[in-house]
C-alpha cells in the first residue's frame, strides 16, 4: 500500500522524463505485469480516494507512470548495448589468447623430448585458451536473455493503459494499484 498520489510519483533531481516512479510501486507493478501473458496488452489501475483523484497530480499519474517505465526500458537498451559491447571486447581478448595458446602448445610439444610432460604443458596451454574465452561465450548465449526480457517488459508497461479509480471507500485513504 502506498500513501498518495505524490509518494508514488516524485520528481527526479535531475533529468529530463520528469518523474520518478516509487521503488515498491514499481516492484509491484513489474511483478504483476511479469505473471501476465506477453500477446495481451497490460492495464494499470490505480485506486485513489476521491479527494486524491481529483487532483491535477492524480490526472498526470498515468503518463508519468507510462514515461517512467519508457525511459526505464531505454535505460535498459543501454545496459544491453553495454554488455554486448563488453561482450565483443572479451571475445577480441579471448580470441587472442586462444590463438597464442594454441601456437604455444604446438611449439611445446614439438620441442621437449619427454613426451608425457610436453603433452601435460600442451594441453593446458589448449585448456588455458578455452577458459579465456568462458566469459564472451557466457555473454553471447546466456547474459543477455534476461536483460531483453526485462527490456521488453518495460516497454509493454510504457504502452499500457492507465487508469484512475476513485475510491469511496475510508479505508481507501490510502492507495492502493491493483492489477485487471
Amino acid at each position: 500500500m502506498l500513501g498518495d498520489a505524490n509518494y508514488l510519483c516524485a520528481a527526479y533531481q535531475t533529468g529530463e522524463e520528469g518523474e520518478s516512479l516509487d521503488k515498491d510501486a514499481e516492484e509491484f507493478i513489474v511483478s504483476w505485469a511479469r505473471e501476465l501473458p506477453t500477446d495481451q496488452p497490460l492495464r494499470v489501475v490505480v485506486h485513489l480516494p476521491e479527494a486524491q483523484a481529483s487532483t491535477p497530480e492524480a490526472h498526470e499519474l498515468g503518463a508519468a507512470i507510462t514515461r517512467y517505465f519508457g525511459y526505464r526500458a531505454r535505460v535498459i537498451a543501454l545496459d544491453l548495448k553495454e554488455l554486448f559491447r563488453v561482450g565483443r571486447r572479451a571475445l577480441v581478448i579471448g580470441f587472442t589468447v586462444l590463438c597464442f595458446s594454441v601456437i604455444t602448445s604446438q611449439m611445446v610439444a614439438a620441442s621437449l623430448t619427454p613426451r608425457p610432460i610436453g603433452r601435460v604443458i600442451e594441453e593446458s596451454l589448449v585448456i588455458f585458451g578455452w577458459v579465456a574465452n568462458w566469459r564472451p561465450i557466457e555473454i553471447f548465449l546466456y547474459d543477455w536473455w534476461p536483460i531483453v526480457r526485462r527490456r521488453n517488459l518495460y516497454q509493454r508497461l510504457s504502452r499500457a493503459q492507465v487508469k484512475l479509480r476513485p475510491s469511496r471507500n475510508e479505508e481507501g485513504r490510502r492507495q492502493i494499484l491493483a492489477a485487471q
